[in-house]
C-alpha cells in the first residue's frame, strides 16, 4: 500500500505505525494529539516547512522495504 499527500496521518500510521520516526525526525512531534491525526501529510509538511513529495516518496519508499 502507498500514501498520497492527501493521506492522513493517522490513517498512514494505521498501515505502518513504523514511519513515526520519519515523521518525528522532519519535527512533527505531535503524533499522538488527536488534531495530527485528521491532518494530511500535505497539510503537516505544510506547517513543518517540509516538501509534502519528498515525505511521501520517502514513506512510500519505507513501506515497499517494509510491507
Amino acid at each position: 500500500m502507498q500514501i498520497t499527500k492527501e493521506t492522513l496521518i493517522g490513517e498512514a500510521l494505521q498501515i505502518n505505525a513504523g514511519i513515526a520516526p520519519i515523521l518525528m525526525e522532519i519535527g512533527m512531534h505531535c503524533l499522538g494529539c488527536p488534531a495530527s491525526q485528521g491532518e494530511s501529510i500535505e497539510d503537516a509538511c505544510m506547517v513543518h516547512g517540509v516538501d509534502p513529495d519528498e515525505l511521501v516518496k520517502k514513506i512510500n519508499d519505507f513501506l515497499a522495504e517494509n510491507n
